[in-house]
């Protein structure tokens, strides 16, 4: 079964803005941009109708007015890349918003190991990861990098309907054989081996060339796999050429049991260095703790990290130096880290980094280097530009949730942007114009139904775009998401 195609070749008239570096976003007015039947971008033309793209385009395109579908973004809209989920636990879904008291460790045996274990049902399985991928699409996200369970059918199933709902998507199926419940481990390293190849022969089965839907090797986290099964996945990795995901660095209650369990590494990051798990294609959720040995040999082995900044906070396990990570010249995507994150939106995952950023700026309340308010020193001054630097704009923020994700999946030449050869993986995005007032004391019915249709963003019409893109960040959600496309496949619409 391969992933489906397009009819037609599609034009897209508008405002497109995408990001082309980190800070910033570009701003592409009265645009045509032409796909084709494959879903790849073919032509961008600037101050472009349709009348024009038919007159000029067209022609030099083969194309016939009949075999092209137009997309026009209405006052108020724009096009936009599809957000990019580098960490997300599909089988956690119904958890979403329950952590209990514990931190990280405790959640995971009180709530997550049951859920995850429960899902060897088929029939409940296919519910969650139904209800879990539409969801994520309605949020705008074309590409997600799921964790499954560590059940064969049923990490073939959520490989299964991402075909068939069209979210492109990486599905790995979870190995861990060394630390959990009795009743969710894989039975010994050669068991986990051979399930991990069943689910890469079932995705090459259903997409042959990884086109839409890709296997990816997924080691729980270092504690939860043996000597063996850690080796065993290097081999692998290195036969098959797979990207890997896997945790790092979350938990401070996790280091110490990494230290305690691979004693002969010199440090977290080494553990997986040292069985060929780190690597270009690697992807390493959190990273909230590296040391800097650690982070310097993750930028030299060219791994990316998944910031969860959501998850981070609601299981208090630390704040993430994402600034730090980004000058080491590691890449970073954000991910939404369901269910440890409460929120399967990315644009929520792009707001709580930008807010998560604000607190590393934020001066100690306690500690030698505090600041004192009622003196301006110049020692004060610096520290204060020194802590600004660790913040995040919204424009940072919103590249981390497309084209720096993107990077950090291994599809930057693919999809995250409007460049011509990319991929159409986009959303239209709506914004709630406010209705001038006029004699009436009541809204007109079109403009109650309106506003109950554009959610929490309002635009009166005097913002500049980037203060209404701003707005949109800190204020906006699934009703604003409009459409969405991926590889030129319209997945998501909003009625």
């Amino acid at each position: 079964m391969a992933p489906p195609g397009n009819d037609k070749n599609q034009l897209f008239l508008g405002l497109f803005i995408h990001s082309v570096k980190l800070g910033e976003l570009q701003y592409l007015h009265d645009t045509a941009v032409c796909v084709d039947k494959s879903g790849k971008i073919i032509a961008v033309e600037k101050q472009c109708d349709q009348k024009k793209a038919e007159v000029t385009l067209y022609p030099k395109l083969g194309w016939k007015v009949d075999d092209v579908t137009v997309t026009i973004a209405k006052d108020g809209q724009f096009f936009f890349p599809g957000f990019i989920d580098t960490h997300i636990h599909a089988p956690q879904y119904p958890n979403v918003g329950i952590f209990g008291k514990s931190t990280l460790l405790d959640w995971l045996n009180t709530y997550t190991f049951p859920m995850e274990a429960s899902l060897s049902s088929l029939p409940k399985a296919r519910r969650v990861y139904t209800r879990c991928i539409q969801r994520t699409i309605a949020h705008g996200t074309t590409t997600a990098a799921y964790y499954a369970t560590i059940h064969v059918p049923s990490t073939n199933l959520l490989a299964d309907l991402c075909l068939s709902l069209g979210q492109r998507a990486f599905v790995g199926r979870v190995c861990m054989d060394n630390l959990g419940p009795k009743y969710y481990l894989d039975e010994s390293p050669s068991k986990s081996l051979a399930a991990t190849r069943a689910t890469i022969d079932h995705i090459r089965s259903i997409d042959a060339d990884f086109d839409l839907i890709s296997p990816i090797l997924t080691p729980r986290f270092a504690p939860s796999c043996s000597v063996d099964a850690m080796t065993q996945l290097g081999a692998l990795h290195q036969e098959t050429g797979l990207p890997i995901q896997t945790h790092i660095a979350e938990n401070v209650d996790e280091l110490k049991l990494v230290r305690d369990m691979f004693p002969d590494s010199k440090n977290y990051a080494d553990v997986y260095d040292r069985f060929g798990l780190l690597g270009k294609r690697t992807i390493l959720a959190h990273a909230i703790y590296l040391s800097e040995e650690e982070a310097d040999l993750v930028a030299h082995r060219g791994s990316k990290v998944s910031h969860c900044p959501c998850s981070n906070s609601a299981l208090t396990s630390g704040v993430a130096p994402v600034r730090w990570l980004l000058d080491k010249g590691i890449g970073v995507g954000l991910g939404t880290d369901v269910s440890g994150g409460y929120s399967p939106s990315v644009l929520d995952a792009a707001r709580q980094a930008a807010l998560v950023s604000n607190h590393l700026a934020m001066p100690p309340r306690t500690g030698k280097k505090q600041i004192d308010s009622s003196a301006d020193t110049e020692a004060n001054t610096s520290f204060k530009d020194d802590r600004e630097l660790v913040r995040l704009s919204v424009e940072e923020a919103l590249h981390l949730a497309t084209r720096g994700g993107a990077e950090v999946v291994g599809l930057g030449e693919k999809i995250g942007g409007f460049e011509v050869g990319k991929e159409w993986d986009a959303q239209l995005i709506g914004l709630g114009l406010v209705p001038e007032e006029d004699d009436s004391t009541e809204l007109k019915q079109d403009d109650q139904d309106q506003d109950q249709d554009t959610g929490n963003v309002d635009i009166f019409g005097w913002e500049r775009w980037e203060d209404r893109v701003a707005k949109w960040v800190f204020n906006g959600d699934d009703r604003n998401v409009k459409k969405v496309w991926v590889r030129g496949r319209l997945v998501h619409e909003r009625r």
